[in-house]
């Protein structure tokens, strides 16, 4: 995106900023595009490490690594345009951006794709790891529950793997690779990314029949308007960031080293203590690890928790002198409609506020018997952790409360649920619904 001579101001500050208070509503325009990858590097390539780098900050090793050809048209030119005439915007994008870009570029040396990917997600979602499509697309990098479950990420009532950068990053750019690796064209993968491999395949045979050329521009009057702008939206970003003088655009220094580091958890632990052994607040934490949908986190030992440098030495210290029980949580199965939120509530010392927050029960419905929701421990649950079956497996069906017109009854279901953790539906600035990642 581009930015006037204010973008400068506007950018500091932004990064000066908590990064929790930059997750925001701020409009999403381009949250409508998929991933696209190519080939890992060819045998005996070694992938460039942090210090064959002179830049101090991952901006220019962006630029570095920059490898997909150059576009030049009015599209390109109008979003350059764009950009740089909403400083507010580029500037909320660049905070969001700051914890994540790091790791992004380091996996995409590794596997030897071209950096300006990294850049994909100001397109898709705005770097807001809380972004939700219309057609249900999360995270960063836009998945759609399909195509999560292709790439290995899981979605279910305690988690959903495609808000949280190491897993939904890894399933990108694999499926990126994948794209390329069908086109062997960037620009096209990036379309397939976008509107889907097999719109891409038959807008090619088309023009193969007609003698035209297939390249990306040759084939964009056969694209819906979304796609048709969506490398070039692309490129825009990509020009900014390689020349932001050219823009009167000052970019913050984001350093060239890990924000974050992935701790291992090896039981299961409220994420509000999480926080607390961290020295964080609960915003701070959840905004590093998005994924977490429940008060708490649940899993084996290939679970991580993302922490900033420092906090992660805190909570290594602060957790081995936690003499407390790490959740305070558990589960319980519905078994009939006898069982209301207020009778749990009594049964397990609570009050049915906080059960009808921990399981994002709203008003007036009540659980229909089959539901697991969570409960709070009681002392025969009090080291026991919940066990990895029922996360596979639990669902939440809720109907009309008493009391309500039954015609009101509904059934809700982890894989249709379109609620951000914030309890805020969070759309993107297009009517698409072709997304299909």
């Amino acid at each position: 995106m581009t930015r006037t001579p204010s973008i400068a101001a506007a950018l500091v500050l932004l990064l000066s900023a908590p990064f929790a208070s930059a997750i925001d509503n701020a409009p999403v325009n381009a949250l409508s595009s998929t991933a696209v990858m190519r080939p890992a590097l060819p045998a005996g390539a070694a992938a460039l490490k942090v210090d064959d780098y002179k830049e101090t900050d991952v901006w220019g090793r962006i630029r570095s690594g920059y490898a997909i050809p150059d576009i030049s048209n009015n599209l390109v030119e109008r979003h350059t345009r764009s950009y740089s005439l909403k400083p507010d915007y580029m500037a909320r994008i660049s905070g969001r951006a700051s914890p994540y870009l790091y790791h992004v570029v380091q996996e995409l040396e590794k596997r030897g794709m071209p950096t300006e990917l990294a850049l994909l997600p100001v397109i898709e979602s705005a770097f807001n790891p809380q972004a939700l499509s219309t057609a249900n697309a999360a995270g960063i990098w836009q998945f759609v529950p399909g195509t999560g479950k292709d790439f290995n990420l899981k979605q279910n009532t305690f988690k959903d793997e495609r808000r949280g950068v190491l897993a939904s990053t890894d399933a990108a750019l694999t499926y990126l690779q994948r794209l390329y690796a069908m086109f062997g064209d960037w620009q096209l993968a990036l379309a397939a990314y976008n509107w889907g491999e097999g719109n891409v395949q038959k807008a090619i045979k088309k023009n193969q029949a007609l003698g035209k050329p297939t390249d990306f521009e040759s084939l964009a009057d056969l694209m819906p308007a979304e796609t048709r702008n969506y490398v070039p939206k692309l490129q825009a970003v990509k020009n900014i960031v390689g020349n932001p003088g050219q823009y009167n655009v000052t970019l913050p220094v984001i350093d060239n080293q890990p924000y974050f580091t992935a701790v291992d958890k090896t039981s299961d632990i409220d994420l509000a203590i999480a926080a607390q052994l961290a020295e964080m607040s609960v915003d701070e934490f959840k905004a590093l690890n998005p994924q977490f949908k429940r008060p708490v986190i649940t899993g084996d030992d290939r679970t991580k928790i993302l922490l900033p440098q420092k906090n992660a030495e805190k909570f290594q210290l602060n957790l081995a002198q936690f003499g407390q029980a790490l959740s305070t949580w558990t589960t319980h199965k519905i078994t009939g409609a006898k069982e209301s939120i207020a009778s749990l509530a009594s049964k397990f010392g609570t009050t049915p506020e906080i059960i009808r927050q921990a399981n994002n029960i709203p008003a007036q419905t009540r659980l229909k018997a089959g539901s697991t929701i969570l409960v709070p421990k009681t002392s025969a649950s009090l080291h026991s952790d919940i066990a990895e079956n029922i996360v596979d497996s639990a669902v939440m069906a809720l109907e009309a409360d008493r009391g309500e017109k039954r015609g009101g009854a509904r059934t809700q279901r982890f894989k249709t649920k379109a609620v951000a953790n914030s309890g805020k539906r969070i759309l993107r600035g297009t009517s698409s619904t072709r997304k299909h990642r």
